[in-house]
């Protein structure tokens, strides 16, 4: 595969995407090909059957090699589902010698204390995001670096997954026959697709509504500061048309996209749809009043939860206020009148956010959907590992050429991420689990 390019797996509830996209002359991301398959084997964001995940990955995978007319080998996958959750932890360690300033090598003994916090019963870190640090006392320190001090402090947001749930989406990608290139959290894999610059600075929280799970990503000062996991997304509200109805699955979800409304008062009381019956049955009458108060009544339950999540971080507070207010993604967020709701409950601006931050001008229409946010986001991220590859190894390089051979100094290299170090374990397990 050649090297610029990058392929995005988004492995969702409802829909497995593979999308190939490559960086184009002004630095913006080109979409060559994408393909889309059922997901059948996938519930809530978790595997529960591997042999039907593997046979809609290929599906996806052959689907966008035939419209791009490109072999895939290497795939940069997103993990999220229910098993997610995460936390705040401080941590310090005191520097053996204060007289010399503060490097990466101090700040990678803090992180991997954090790894030694003791979790539940298969369960495993996933991502250490440092927010912000103390040295000798003195806070919010955004950047420690260079400076001088013995004791140094962090708070981190730590998020943690099974490990199990994560090394079955690896299995599942393995016996495609494709090669992990790369692990990312899918909240962090939209918000890079839908959010700019200046929101993630100024306080923003993204909610990702998928078919299983909806995703919350918070930002500020251009940090992540809180992520969650709600299991709850646009199937259940399918699953309520169905049951309230009683049709079934396929027509409660043609009806939720032709005529849903997450806002009961628009519809008049004698908007009629007619959904022909099974087999010889009569067909049934469904008002969209009613329609719309079953969708309501569960949209309302999901972001309430939400928002109870955005509480959590501590929203109400003047120093961790978000400005940005909300972007909202993903399927979920192309329901009707889902935006005013949202500002109805939450009461903070909202937007819904397109994948078009940095994709080329001329990308199809299609592309630019919320659908596609994950997508989009983890062939950014590829893209992104392949650059920081390639700059290691020009290091690397560098240095070998231009030093004597009596002082060769180590490259500075660039501090891997949790999720490299993760797709490495991973990679390893499934080497050695055959």
């Amino acid at each position: 595969m050649e090297h610029n390019l990058s392929v995005g797996l988004d492995i969702g509830t409802t829909k497995i995407v593979a999308m190939i996209g490559r960086k184009n002359e002004f630095g913006k991301l080109e979409i060559l090909g994408i393909g889309k398959s059922k997901s059948l084997g996938v519930h809530r964001g978790v595997v529960n059957n591997i042999t039907q995940t593997i046979q809609s990955i290929q599906q996806a995978v052959q689907e966008a090699e035939a419209a791009a007319d490109i072999k895939i080998e290497d795939v940069t996958v997103g993990i999220a589902g229910q098993h997610i959750r995460s936390l705040q932890h401080s941590d310090y360690i005191t520097r053996p010698n204060s007289e010399t300033v503060i490097d990466d090598d101090d700040i990678d003994r803090l992180v991997n204390q954090v790894h030694k916090l003791v979790m539940l019963p298969g369960e495993e870190i996933i991502h250490v995001l440092p927010q912000e640090y103390k040295v000798d006392g003195q806070a919010e320190i955004k950047e420690p670096i260079g400076m001088y001090g013995g004791r140094l402090e962090a708070n981190f947001h730590v998020v943690v997954g099974q490990v199990s749930s994560i090394r079955n989406i690896g299995r599942c990608v393995q016996s495609a026959g494709l090669n992990l290139e790369g692990i990312t959290l899918e909240p962090l894999a939209s918000a890079n697709a839908v959010l700019s610059q200046e929101e993630k600075e100024a306080g923003v929280a993204l909610i990702d509504i998928g078919g299983g799970t909806t995703d919350l990503a918070i930002f500020r000062d251009g940090i992540i500061r809180h992520t969650a996991v709600i299991p709850f997304g646009g199937n259940v509200i399918t699953e309520d048309i169905k049951e309230g109805c009683s049709i079934i699955e396929k027509q409660a979800e043609l009806l939720k996209i032709k005529f849903g409304s997450a806002w009961p008062g628009e519809n008049k009381d004698n908007e009629i749809v007619s959904i022909p019956g099974l087999r010889g049955r009569e067909p049934k009458e469904i008002t969209l009043k009613n329609l719309s108060k079953i969708i309501h009544a569960r949209v309302v339950e999901i972001v309430e939860q939400v928002y109870v999540e955005i509480k959590n971080y501590g929203h109400e507070e003047q120093k961790k206020k978000l400005i940005a207010g909300i972007v909202l993604t993903g399927g979920g967020s192309q329901l009707k009148h889902l935006k005013q709701l949202v500002e109805y409950i939450t009461g903070m601006d909202t937007r819904i956010g397109y994948p078009n931050e940095h994709l080329a001008g001329d990308s199809d229409e299609d592309i630019t959907s919320p659908l596609f946010a994950t997508a989009v986001g983890l062939v950014l991220d590829g893209l992104k590992r392949q650059e920081r590859k390639k700059v290691e190894a020009q290091a690397e390089q560098i240095t070998e050429e231009n030093q004597p051979e009596t002082i060769k100094e180590e490259p500075k290299k660039e501090r891997r991420s949790f999720l490299d170090k993760l797709t490495d374990r991973v990679k390893d397990f499934l080497d050695n689990a055959e």
